[in-house]
């Protein structure tokens, strides 16, 4: 009998959206596939030009990576609110959005011609657009969606658009500032008719539906999700990119290594959160009172950059120099958090930041901005990995003093001790289980397409 790796590879077209938090961990399962030992696995990631150029130069170091997941270049119009160097998430100035999403929405006919030209054996694809299912069926290719967010947020979003947010199961998770957020953005999708109908890619799907999360995490919350959707959800776990052997960052990492063992915190808000200029200098207050080492990248929108030394507190570089860096725009994110010294990450609680910091047992310091992230806050204190930072009631800003209190006790104080500990257990769970769910995943593949 041919071995199973003998086999014809089977081909696997990825089409995610277009956005790094979304590409990121479809790259990261290609990465699994093409690595497992049941199959072969040949596979196609499909985007914009201006995301595939962000992504080329991980291919230069891996041969394997070359060999086996070619990148397919999916071409959106351009119009001159949106021109092809704005064809992605980053960067983006907020009022583009819709434009964004209805020009992915009229690749159909450049998509059909890619599935025509690579004849897939399967398609995962992500929410949007949401015409996958009619193009895949019309050639008889099965097609599964990825979820990169969590189970719990998807849980909340089911509710919410069937208007049975009361019988939400889970109140534990779901503050009253994310009721109030998907309020406006279902008027900003009905106002604007972009992004089809809610959730329609669960209808679609084909028997599972893969979902970048694993069990001891969001275990209750992946077996609900798979009664509400009737089909089974499928973790493929934390998909977190392993710390990658090269120079970039090395300045931030040599000054890190200098540092004591669990003493810095890192802060980062991701590619897609802009702090105002109020929040900004009350963090800077907050990092200075708590008296920890602390890494603070800083992003500025496009066309508002300014100085750092202009948007922080007058003298602020000079006082904090001896235990604070901060930097411009960009830092070696998953190497700061694989670091021994590294004892605290203040984040937005982005479901990929937040999946890192888990895999690295770090503890999260939760500043929640936008989307799932309030949710995901929630979900990591209530899992003991993390305590999210209280914002003034009134105004809904950042407290120094709060935030100050918060990093103390996660990173230093006696009483976050259980804290750090339970982040340390999470971590060290996913390393015994390695690859049991992508092996999962895979087989539930094998049957698809082998149907």
């Amino acid at each position: 009998m041919m071995d199973a790796m003998q086999k014809t590879a089977i081909k696997v077209l990825m089409l995610p959206w277009l956005a790094h938090g979304h590409i990121s961990p479809f790259l990261e399962l290609a990465k699994k596939l093409i690595h497992s030992s049941q199959r072969n696995f040949h596979v196609y990631l499909c985007s914009s030009p201006v995301n595939l150029d962000s992504i080329r130069l991980k291919f230069s170091c891996d041969p394997k990576l070359s060999n086996s997941i070619e990148l397919v270049e999916l071409h959106l119009p351009s119009t001159p609110e949106l021109p092809p160097h704005h064809h992605t998430t980053k960067g983006l100035p907020p009022h583009l959005m819709p434009n964004l999403m209805k020009a992915f929405e009229m690749t159909r006919s450049d998509f059909t011609n890619i599935l025509e030209t690579q004849k897939p054996d399967l398609i995962i694809h992500d929410f949007l657009p949401p015409w996958v299912h009619d193009v895949a069926s019309s050639m008889n290719i099965p097609n599964i969606a990825f979820i990169t967010s969590g189970a719990s947020i998807m849980n909340f979003s089911f509710h919410f658009t069937n208007n049975k947010i009361d019988e939400f199961p889970f109140p534990e998770i779901c503050p009253d500032s994310l009721i109030k957020k998907f309020n406006q953005l279902r008027e900003t999708s009905l106002k604007d008719d972009v992004g089809g109908k809610p959730l329609h890619f669960y209808e679609t799907s084909c028997k599972i539906i893969l979902i970048k999360s694993f069990r001891e995490l969001e275990g209750k919350y992946i077996d609900y999700l798979s009664t509400s959707f009737g089909k089974k959800v499928v973790p493929v776990g934390p998909l977190v990119p392993d710390p990658v052997d090269d120079n970039e960052g090395m300045d931030i990492i040599n000054w890190l290594d200098k540092k004591e063992k669990s003493s810095t915190i890192l802060v980062s808000f991701g590619s897609e959160c802009y702090l105002s200029k109020q929040d900004m200098k009350e963090i800077a207050h907050g990092l200075e009172l708590s008296k920890v080492n602390f890494i603070w990248v800083i992003r500025f929108p496009e066309g508002e950059e300014e100085k750092l030394e202009d948007a922080l507190p007058e003298g602020y570089l000079e006082r904090v120099r001896e235990r604070g860096m901060v930097v411009e725009n960009w830092a070696p994110q998953v190497k700061i958090l694989n670091h021994a010294n590294t004892g605290g990450f203040v984040s937005h609680c982005g479901w990929g930041s937040l999946m890192e910091s888990i895999k690295f047992g770090v503890p999260i310091i939760a500043m929640p901005m936008q989307f799932d992230q309030p949710m995901n806050a929630r979900l990591a204190e209530v899992s003991g990995i993390g305590l999210e930072i209280k914002m003034d009631n009134d105004n809904g800003r950042i407290e120094r003093e709060a935030m100050a209190k918060v990093i103390k006790q996660v990173v230093i104080e006696e009483t976050g001790e259980v804290i750090r500990k339970k982040a340390r257990e999470m971590s060290d769970c996913i390393k015994i289980k390695g690859e049991e769910e992508i092996d999962g995943a895979v087989q539930e593949l094998l049957k698809l397409s082998e149907m």
